[in-house]
């Protein structure tokens, strides 16, 4: 899904008790996380939520990366879920070039979760941007 097509349904959606529902429904729909990953390696440091993220690269051509997660908070699953949709199945290069804070503002998300929320986005994405600079520097 694009910054654009997730724009749109967000402003379908009207007011944010509905976009919090389906940022919620949208973290129901992430694969589960194997137990496994959920340790000290894969956590997320930065949020007051438990977020684990892990990530894949699959050969190409192109090569891209694929990501896993989960957390103990219904709303951040729902935003790992926003990430992963901007993300994941796209090339290093790609994900490196991504705005995501200009997508977190255009989907509204920026004046609507709470400061702390907001860290623990913001530590997510530079996880997986640490990631895809991991990867596209071993290309």
């Amino acid at each position: 899904m694009t910054v654009d097509e997730l724009a749109e349904t967000f402003e379908f959606l009207g007011d944010w008790e509905e976009r919090y529902r389906y940022l919620i429904e949208l973290g129901r729909k992430l694969p589960p996380m194997p137990e496994d990953e959920h340790d000290d390696a894969h956590k997320v440091r930065g949020c007051m939520s438990q977020v684990w993220l892990a990530g894949e690269a699959r050969p190409g051509p192109p090569k891209t990366l694929h990501f896993r997660g989960d957390s103990d908070a219904h709303i951040v699953k729902g935003l790992i879920a926003v990430l992963f949709e901007l993300t994941s199945g796209r090339t290093p290069q790609e994900i490196l070039a991504l705005d995501i804070g200009n997508a977190f503002e255009r989907l509204g998300l920026e004046s609507n979760i709470s400061m702390n929320r907001r860290n623990g986005f913001y530590a997510m994405v530079e996880r997986i941007k640490q990631m895809a600079a991991a990867e596209a520097a071993g290309m």
